[in-house]
This record gives C-alpha cells, sequence and structure tokens, in this order.
C-alpha cells in the first residue's frame, strides 16, 4: 500500500499492516501442538490452544501494552478499500478446517489416549470459537461472498444461527433487557451462558420466519438461512465420520461446545451491565460508544481482527476491522479479551474487577445500570403478570 496523506498532510502508513497476519497462526493451533508433542515427548502439548489464548496471549498483552491510535480520517476510504486486509480474514477458513480435517485424522488413529483427545478437541474448539469471530467480521459486510464465507466459517461450531441472530437480532437489541446476548450486572457467566444460548436461538428462529413470511415462503423450506447452516454443518459432520469413524464424533461435538461458549463467554463481557435509556416516545436511544466495553491491548486486538474495539463496531457496524477507532467515552476493560475470559469464568473475581467499573461509568448511580432483577423483583413480576 503506498503511503497516503493524514489529515495532516503527511504520510501515513498503517503501522500494524503486516501484522494483521498473525491471527492466521490461530487456526493453525492443532499443528502447533502436534509439532510441540513431537519435539518434547509431553501430551500436555495436545492443550495448546488453551495454554495459548489464556496463558500466553495474557503474558503478551501484559507486555505490549496498549495502543489506542486510530488511522486518521484522510485515509479511511483507502484503508477500507485495499482488500489486503480482506485477505487476512479470507484465508482464515482453509487453515480452519485444513486443520479439523487434521485433528480428525488423530482422532481416528488410535494413538491417542482419551485426555489427549480431548486436549486436541479443545485446541481444535479454539480454532472453531475464533472462527466465529472471523465470520463475525465477514457477516457485517454487504459482498454476497463474504456474507457465504461467514456461514461457511460457523459450520465447525454448529452456531450457524449466530448470522441471523446477531445481524438482525443483537445489533438492534443491544443493552437492553430484551437482547439476550446482552448480560447484567449481577449475573454471572454461567447464569448467562444457557440465557444466552437458548434465548439467541429462540430469538433467531423468530427473525428467520417473520422473514420468510413477509417474503411469502414457508419457515421449513431451503430459502432459511438457519436450516441451511445447519446442513452445512451436518454435512460437515458426517463427511468427518464416513472418512474417519465414528469415533471422531464426541472429539467433534466436544469442540463445537467449547467454540461456541467461547462466543458466549465474548457476549457475556462485550455489554456485561451496560444499558440504554428508553426515550420519551418509549424507544431505545441509539446505540453509541459508551454501550459496548472497549479494549485496546494490542496483542489480543491483532488475533481477533480488533474485534476489542466493540464500541465503534456497535456504532458503526459496516466498518471493516482495520478502521475501527477508540473512543473515550467508551467504558473500557482492564484487559484484553484472553485475559478478560478466563475472569468471567470466576464470578466473584470478575464481579471484584467489573462492578466498580461500571459503577464509576455511570458515575456510581446504577439505576441507569441493566441490573439482574432480584429473587424478589422477579416473584413480584410475575404476581403482578398473574
Amino acid at each position: 500500500m503506498t503511503a497516503r496523506r493524514a489529515d495532516d498532510g503527511r504520510p501515513w502508513r498503517d503501522p500494524k499492516r503486516y501484522l494483521w497476519p498473525l491471527a492466521l497462526t490461530v487456526p493453525t493451533l492443532p499443528f502447533q501442538a502436534g509439532g510441540l508433542v513431537a519435539l518434547t515427548g509431553r501430551g500436555v502439548f495436545w492443550w495448546w490452544g488453551a495454554l495459548f489464548a489464556f496463558i500466553l496471549l495474557p503474558l503478551l498483552d501484559h507486555v505490549t501494552g496498549k495502543d489506542g491510535e486510530n488511522p486518521p480520517e484522510a485515509v479511511m476510504k483507502h484503508l477500507e478499500a485495499d482488500r489486503y486486509y480482506r485477505w487476512c480474514t479470507y484465508l482464515y477458513l482453509p487453515l480452519q478446517y485444513g486443520a479439523l480435517v487434521w485433528a480428525g485424522e488423530r482422532w481416528a488413529g488410535g494413538t491417542l489416549s482419551v485426555a489427549d483427545g480431548l486436549g486436541l478437541a479443545v485446541t481444535t474448539g479454539v480454532v472453531a470459537g475464533v472462527a466465529i469471530n472471523t465470520a463475525h467480521e465477514l457477516g457485517h459486510k454487504r459482498e454476497q461472498l463474504e456474507r457465504r464465507l461467514s456461514r461457511i466459517a460457523l459450520a465447525q461450531s454448529g452456531y450457524g444461527h449466530f448470522y441471523v441472530e446477531h445481524n438482525h437480532g443483537h445489533h438492534i437489541r443491544v443493552a437492553t433487557p430484551e437482547d439476550p446476548a446482552s448480560s447484567r450486572m449481577g449475573e454471572s457467566f454461567w447464569a448467562f451462558l444457557p440465557r444466552a444460548v437458548a434465548g439467541s436461538l429462540r430469538s433467531a428462529w423468530q427473525l428467520e420466519s417473520r422473514r420468510l413470511r413477509r417474503r411469502g415462503r414457508h419457515t421449513w423450506s431451503r430459502h432459511n438461512q438457519i436450516l441451511t447452516s445447519w446442513a452445512l454443518t451436518a454435512l460437515l459432520f458426517v463427511t468427518l465420520v464416513l472418512a474417519f469413524g465414528a469415533a471422531v464424533l464426541p472429539y467433534l461435538l466436544a469442540e463445537a461446545v467449547v467454540g461456541f461458549c467461547l462466543l458466549e463467554t465474548v457476549n457475556y463481557l462485550e455489554h456485561y451491565g451496560l444499558l440504554r435509556r428508553r426515550r420519551a416516545d418509549g424507544r431505545y436511544e441509539r446505540v453509541s460508544p459508551r454501550h459496548s466495553w472497549n479494549s485496546n491491548n494490542t496483542v489480543s486486538n491483532l488475533f481477533l481482527f480488533q474485534l476489542q474495539r466493540h464500541s465503534d463496531h456497535h456504532a458503526n457496524p459496516l466498518r471493516r476491522y482495520q478502521t475501527l477507532r477508540h473512543f473515550d467515552e467508551a467504558p473500557q476493560l482492564p484487559s484484553g479479551y484472553a485475559t478478560m475470559i478466563v475472569v468471567a469464568w470466576f464470578p466473584p473475581l470478575w464481579r471484584r474487577v467489573m462492578d466498580p467499573r461500571l459503577s464509576r461509568h455511570y458515575g456510581g448511580d446504577l439505576s441507569r445500570a441493566h441490573v439482574r432483577p432480584s429473587a424478589a423483583t422477579r416473584r413480584a413480576g410475575t404476581s403482578t403478570a398473574a
């Protein structure tokens, strides 16, 4: 890319341009695991995906620190149009599925213990979870190719309904009580997980059924994007079972669960306790950067196609990852997603870290926050409804 002129007229180049392909090391995690096992003879490295994501990346985030710089507005149009950045996302998919086939061969080979096989399933599940992030980046774009690639990337985790719910549900209802993917203050991740999984599935089906009815088509048809996405998963799993035997099926299911649980952990931390106010006309205020938790940790952003600049993404969903910006008004996470995912799995630690930050964001007025209803409040609501 030739130098472009910044707002002050000086030449500007993306300082992270040649760092973005680092994200493509994620789909090679199963290969890395196999190589480490071969080099060391230690089966613990079949769990390399977890070690990489939740130990190595947090350490690198801590060492490298944060990058809050924004691209100059004068270069945004050219930066968005540069197809180099798109190929960084496109190439994730062949690596993702190459690693899945390689893992299937290992599971079917009969040389792995159950513990080693589960370790490889977790490592492959990390690939599937980050693939959902890649699908997220692709699925927001107008080009048909990118939308199709998004649905293909989701097949490994069996979470094809995310394509419908995220774009047409979550982005409309984010930071409101109606959104199953927005967590509440005081709600643990383990309480949020089943609510989010069931609620997102139910919402996606309702949205897709409504879309098809408006077009005069049947819900149970080839036009249903959820059914066709699930069919891709079924085709993928059946093909792998036919190729390698039924022994691979439990591991395929395990890696899929790991993948979508990682997604829901990220959903949990992205909007924790944040709430959009209702206007006088009963509608919610417009989504702004203050309705998403943000993070500028350099390494995590490189490996996640800048998903952590989530505030700008929700305010401008079509904006490509390389042009997402930092806003001072956005509430900031204390560290990158790699760290905060682990913190979320330990509710007392999560509340100790995040509840004070949420309170400061609202100036101590938690009536403005999205707070989990108390048991007494829920009972009162039920009695009133009855």
